[in-house]
């Protein structure tokens, strides 16, 4: 209800109404509405500040859900670490050591990420040193990862070339023991039988019946097969690492220079030719360019006991026969 507003009359000696014009009664009435607008306007931007739209209650909660997912990620960031931490060590430590490889240094697993700030595009957020954190330590570990799948990889061509080598050392007799007459002479300063004289014998003299098999003491390649006047029908092979064979006074030659052979084939059969005083084959290993002892190479098919004996019998100073 709207106020009566009333003015004193000298003349009459009483209070008059005041009559408000048309004019200033809307001029009140839009300056209310007005004011109450503003207030209702001001009202607002006050409480906002204090109270949350159903919009950004659900980016908050969106935000606590990523900390939460952010601080599970850190956790298994770590657990995945301390996993390439111990394969490191064995990597270094037995794999690398077994296959005498050098261990890779930790300078080297976990360089390149010195010099200018690769995470400068994460600052300037609420939650930047968070996210730097986790993108760091990601890239530490994806690093990590890269040189030790590489290096794996080294150590799986070190132990394919570590199985090839070993498959081409000469390992095992050339001549089967069921086919074995006796060793009749070993490696050392011997009798020669043509001659007369002490020679050095390079080989060990497997004494055979004429025809017995002949076998590849090693993986190689064959480098020789024909005849000499010294050996008569002879065999060599090259093993590689160093490595190669010689097989002496065939009878007959099953295989031909340049052929690649497997520890256990047939090369030929045993025979008196050449410089021969007896049905045998003259076998010879060779190491870096220089005769050395078969008799230590003889690991593959040999008991301790049967290794022994023959050591036993090659060390015997009996006249060769060749």
């Amino acid at each position: 209800m709207a106020k009566v507003k009333y003015y004193y009359d000298p003349e009459t000696l009483s209070y008059q109404q005041i009559e408000m014009r048309k004019r200033d009664k809307f001029k009140n009435t839009v300056i209310g509405l007005l004011g109450f607008a503003l207030a209702g306007f001001l009202g607002f931007i006050i409480l906002s500040q204090f109270l949350e739209s159903p919009k950004e209650k659900a980016q908050k909660r969106e935000l606590e859900n990523l900390k939460l997912h952010y601080e599970l990620l850190g956790k298994k960031l770590q657990e995945t670490s301390n996993v390439l931490t111990d394969l490191q060590d064995r990597d270094n430590y037995i794999y690398r050591t077994y296959f005498e490889a050098n261990p890779i240094p930790d300078e080297q697993r976990k360089a390149g990420f010195g010099g200018v700030n690769r995470y400068k595009n994460l600052e300037g957020f609420d939650n930047s040193e968070m996210i730097k954190d986790v993108t760091q330590r990601l890239d530490i570990l994806s690093k990590q990862i890269v040189v030790q799948s590489e290096s794996l990889d080294e150590i799986v061509a070190l132990a394919k070339e570590k199985e090839n080598m070993l498959a081409s050392i000469p390992a095992i007799q050339p001549v089967k023991r069921e086919d074995l007459t006796r060793v009749a002479s070993g490696y050392g300063m011997r009798m020669h039988p043509i001659l007369k004289i002490r020679k050095m014998h390079n080989g060990m003299d497997f004494t055979a019946p004429k025809g017995a098999p002949i076998y590849a003491s090693g993986n190689g390649t064959v480098t020789r097969a024909n005849n000499s006047s010294t050996f008569g029908k002879v065999v060599y092979i090259d093993h590689g690492y160093g490595y190669k064979t010689v097989y002496a006074h065939m009878n007959k030659i099953t295989t031909k220079k340049g052929k690649k052979v497997k520890r256990g084939d047939l090369i030929g059969y045993v025979g008196n030719t050449g410089r021969s005083v007896g049905p045998h084959l003259h076998y010879e290993v060779h190491k870096n360019g220089r005769p050395v002892n078969p008799i230590y190479y003889y690991y593959g098919d040999l008991t301790p006991d049967e290794f022994i004996a023959m050591q036993k019998a090659s060390e015997e100073e009996a006249q060769s026969f060749d």
